[in-house]
């Protein structure tokens, strides 16, 4: 169950950034070379994908395929539409052949990380963010080394995971999505005051839901501070009466009576 919440944390920090850069150009125009055409509809077709729209989606990136399919852009792009649709081997064909065209595109390695992380091949994905972090071309290092974060805990791998996050906040110290998993990593270490002082510092930049407030509660109780955890207790009850969380601490309560 931990170990999906980490892959949903995952998928929720895909980056494709470079390649989904908002498109003004028209592909179709007659003077706009063959080459830049397909990359053109590479990004009109993920940008579509991001809306919500498969068929205009999948029409521009066929255009593209048609084009020019030996770049490592239009093969991510086709990839990223078969992971939509669900063909998983079909999107791993698409990601290996970008890797052959961009060996070094740090958008192919961060995506198709990504890919292999959901898929279980996790050992592999974390090679491959860790690739995309160091390159010099990737404007994002901090969002490839937060990912990997979170497949090496998927990969029960928390000690690795804490290196990585720990680089993710290198780059920025106030980055949620490696605070949060901080705090659970050292609560699961027994280190509740560490666990605390991330949990304290991702409230403070960060969402707060059911997951973030039953980490809170069972920080506190480790602690021993009553009062602190009554107060994410309560809010708990409060705010997310019919989660999972709030089940697991009535449970909780029962067992101290």
């Amino acid at each position: 169950m931990k170990q999906n919440l980490y892959l949903i944390r995952l998928l929720m920090l895909i980056a494709i950034a470079s390649l989904a850069a908002c498109v003004t150009e028209d592909p179709d125009r007659q003077e706009v070379s063959m080459d830049d055409a397909a990359l053109l509809n590479a990004q009109l077709g993920i940008e579509y994908m991001r809306q919500g729209n498969l068929k205009a989606g999948q029409e521009k990136i066929a255009k593209a395929l048609q084009q020019n399919p030996r770049t490592a852009e239009t093969q991510m792009a086709a990839a990223m539409l078969a992971d939509r649709l669900g063909e998983d081997k079909q999107a791993q064909e698409h990601f290996e052949k970008a890797l052959r065209y961009g060996p070094n595109n740090p958008d192919v390695l961060n995506n198709f990380a990504v890919f292999l992380c959901r898929k279980g091949d996790k050992s592999r994905g974390v090679q491959y963010f860790l690739r995309a972090a160091a390159s010099p071309l990737y404007g994002t290092p901090q969002a490839a080394y937060t990912n990997a974060g979170y497949c090496a805990l998927a990969d029960g791998k928390s000690t690795d995971a804490e290196a990585y996050f720990r680089q993710a906040l290198s780059y920025n110290q106030n980055l949620p999505g490696a605070l949060l998993p901080m705090a659970e990593i050292y609560h699961e270490m027994g280190n509740n005051l560490q666990a605390r002082a991330f949990l304290q510092r991702y409230l403070q930049v960060g969402p707060t839901d059911a997951q973030v407030l039953w980490l809170g509660y069972r920080i506190e109780r480790a602690m021993g501070d009553t009062a602190s955890a009554q107060k994410y207790a309560e809010r708990l009850k409060t705010e997310y009466t019919t989660s999972v969380q709030t089940r697991d601490l009535l449970r909780a309560e029962q067992g101290q009576r």
